[in-house]
């Protein structure tokens, strides 16, 4: 099976607390955003905000690749259960999603471009995840 690109909506805080705990989780923990995940594909973390009422952030800020073969339920933080899959974290670097906007596909009004991100995860093409990897500084 081809590998596929996501980009996962969640906070600075949460993405800290998934990188620590090795896994992905979207969607306020939902099953099925996970479920549908398979092994080795890529996803990146944008984060809108550093935490729910947080100040803003708009920046990618983590690249994982799923290694988890089930979606599993589990406490990722104190009192935070969420579904989720395993995954392996890369060293990256944060980038802000301004500088981007002209060159990605998947924003497809430039002018309301924050709309794109409404949602907890979604596919992107091939051509966007690369642009996104190597500014975060890895070879896509």
């Amino acid at each position: 099976m081809a590998q596929s690109f996501f980009i996962g909506v969640v906070h600075e805080r949460q993405a800290a607390m998934a990188r620590k705990a090795g896994i992905v989780a979207f969607s306020h923990g939902r099953e099925a955003p996970v479920k549908s995940l398979s092994v080795g594909d890529a996803v990146i973390l944008y984060a809108p905000k550093t935490d729910f009422d947080g100040k803003p952030v708009q920046a990618f800020i983590a690249h994982a690749t799923v290694t988890g073969e089930e979606a599993e339920q589990r406490e990722f933080a104190p009192g935070m259960i969420a579904w989720c899959r395993a995954a392996r974290f890369d060293d990256v670097n944060t980038v802000p999603v301004r500088p981007l906007l002209d060159d990605l596909g998947f924003i497809r009004n430039k002018q309301h471009w924050g709309m794109a991100f409404r949602q907890g995860k979604f596919a992107i093409p091939d051509p966007d995840y690369r642009l996104i990897a190597s500014a975060m500084g890895l070879t896509a």
